[in-house]
């Protein structure tokens, strides 16, 4: 039975026990430190307690025997939203009935904290204007909601204040007025542990977690054998624009960061969610309403975290005890609030600018692709010799499927959307790009994150419709495009068709700019067969475009309603292939 000498004991060492009991009044306090107990632990009366403080865990081994009795653990996790967005949960405890299983949660189990070992229960009643308070404690009962299996917005299951939230399963719940974004809850019941199980199906979204009193290694849980067999291998984070202060789901801005790793642990593939926009560095764009913090989920799960899986097949994913890892939350690989930033290549990205890197025999790039000045998705395209055309687990992760938007953009994979792709590298590569807009939009696409690719590599979004190539390296790609569902016009490539006219004709065509006469001159003694020219400032943005209906030799187009400065000419020949000339306007001469 622990004392006051094993409370001392704890503060200063991380202990290991093959079974822990706690009893009558006695209690343990751990204090920044690690717990290990093999088997099983016993809170046998109800004054029976541990409290884990200032980010403290526990490990439970490989023991069957089950938690039991009517004590408690206390333990704090935090809130990173108001009264108007959800977090997703998973509980590290269950209601205190004495028995050796894990038992169901409810909101009726946290509590307000009132000094280091005191609480008070939170109270839920649910108020007029669905608004929690912070002081005193009150969670509004009409946000928590659960998801099991579904794939529609109307799958989801409502809880409120019932304790029937199953031991794994995850929940939503929004915060408190009066937080600052920043509401502590206090966990108060018996601890899980051991195998724990989760409904899914083929092609349904369920919401789980982590339901430890410890970090979760996602790795360890990706590739379980068991869950390889009945989950896609991407964990689907929720995010929520804290901006947006409306209950009305017509107002929420908010979407899914993902989050999968290789077998190796090596390569993981983190996005953020599909609403933020970035600076040209590739870094958030954090101006007037685009304020947020882009959530990137990071290997290790924090206590409390909840997250989605979608199924492969009809089956059971599972937690494990094995999964379980002490990384405290404050450990980088354990924050999930991490802004994006760096544009270049590999010898200037590393954990503090916002991307892992990647192995050296792995190449990787993002895009951002910016929809209308408001939002970005961002897509990864990683290369390696042992991706293959088809699905590979670890390396890439599908959109969730309640989470596509009305103006998106994807990879294309066996009929499945995607926005992490994996394929084996070569120069003739031509991968299909998807994008969708609902109306008439300004769409730009840039690049960022650029790993082991050569420094004069060239990495091209080619617009097919209209045969134009733009080295994203160097500039971006912007088009004003009308609405509808572009599956075909788009492609990445990483060499463009090259000229097979032939050399002595291309001698005496000639592209040039006439300043004192504000004009753009293309010679073509030759009658080469040029079926349009395009006009391009360097920002990449489409100027001009004109079809040349006839082999006219001499052809001369305005430029006196151009701004001064440098802009790129395309030639576009019948055979498909295009020629660039550089041009200075200057209509000052």
């Amino acid at each position: 039975m622990p004392n006051r000498f094993s409370i001392v004991f704890l503060f200063l060492y991380g202990v290991s026990y093959a079974q822990l009991s706690v009893r009558n009044n006695a209690f343990v306090f751990v204090n920044d430190q690690i717990v290990f107990v093999n088997d099983a632990i016993n809170l046998n009366e109800t004054d029976s307690k541990i409290y884990l403080r200032n980010e403290a865990q526990i490990i439970q081994g490989s023991g069957i025997t089950g938690n039991s009795g009517i004590g408690e653990l206390s333990v704090y996790q935090e809130a990173n939203v108001g009264e108007y967005g959800y977090n997703y949960w998973c509980s590290p405890v269950g209601s205190k009935t004495n028995n050796s299983i894990n038992n169901p949660f409810g909101i009726s189990l946290l509590s307000d904290v009132v000094s280091l070992t005191n609480s008070t229960p939170a109270t839920y009643v649910h108020t007029s204007n669905f608004n929690g308070t912070s002081t005193p404690l009150n969670i509004e009962p009409y946000w928590i909601w659960k998801y099991i299996a579904g794939s529609k917005y109307s799958n989801w299951i409502h809880v409120q204040g019932n304790t029937n939230i199953n031991p794994g399963e995850g929940f939503t719940m929004k915060g408190t007025q009066g937080s600052g974004n920043a509401q502590r809850y206090d966990f108060r019941g018996k601890p899980n542990t051991g195998t724990i199980a989760e409904n899914v199906l083929n092609n349904q979204f369920t919401l789980v977690g982590n339901p430890y009193p410890s970090a979760l290694d996602a790795l360890k849980y990706i590739h379980d054998p068991e869950n390889a067999s009945v989950i896609t291998g991407t964990l689907y984070f929720w995010q929520q624009d804290p901006y947006v202060n409306s209950h009305n789901l017509t107002d929420y801005q908010g979407g899914y960061a993902t989050y999968t790793i290789d077998a190796t642990g090596i390569l993981e593939t983190a996005i953020p969610a599909p609403f933020n926009t970035y600076n040209t560095d590739g870094t958030l764009n954090i101006i007037g309403a685009l304020r947020l913090l882009g959530k990137k989920p990071k290997r290790y799960i924090p206590i409390g975290q909840g997250f989605m899986v979608e199924g492969t097949a009809n089956g059971t994913v599972k937690t494990k005890n094995s999964h379980r890892v002490y990384i405290k939350e404050t450990n980088i690989n354990s924050t999930f609030f991490k802004a994006l930033n760096s544009k270049g290549n590999s010898k200037n990205v590393d954990e503090n600018n916002g991307f892992s890197i990647v192995p050296s025999d792995y190449k990787r790039f993002r895009l951002n692709i910016d929809f209308n000045n408001t939002y970005t998705r961002q897509l990864i395209e990683t290369f390696h010799e042992s991706a293959t055309n088809g699905f590979d687990y670890g390396l890439e992760s599908r959109i969730n499927a309640t989470d596509i938007l009305k103006s998106d953009a994807h990879w294309k994979i066996d009929g499945y959307f995607y926005v992490a792709e994996a394929l084996p590298f070569n120069e003739d590569l031509k991968i299909p790009l998807a994008i969708k807009v609902s109306q008439n939009m300004p769409v730009r696409i840039r690049i960022t994150d650029v790993q082991n690719f050569e420094n004069n590599s060239n990495i091209y979004l080619h617009d097919i419709e209209n045969d134009m190539y733009v080295d994203l390296n160097n500039q971006d790609f912007n088009i004003n495009i009308e609405a509808g569902n572009y599956t075909k016009r788009f492609e990445i490539t990483f060499k463009k068709n090259t000229l097979r006219t032939d050399p002595k004709e291309l001698t005496f065509l000639k592209v040039y700019q006439n300043n004192n006469m504000s004009k753009l001159i293309i010679n073509n003694p030759n009658a080469i067969n040029i079926k349009a020219f395009e006009l391009f400032d360097v920002a990449g943005k489409l100027v001009h475009r004109k079809k040349i209906p006839s082999r006219e030799t001499t052809q001369a187009y305005s430029t006196k309603g151009l701004n001064d400065g440098v802009y790129i000419v395309n030639l576009l020949f019948e055979n498909t292939q295009i020629l660039s000339k550089k041009i200075i306007v200057n209509n000052r001469k």
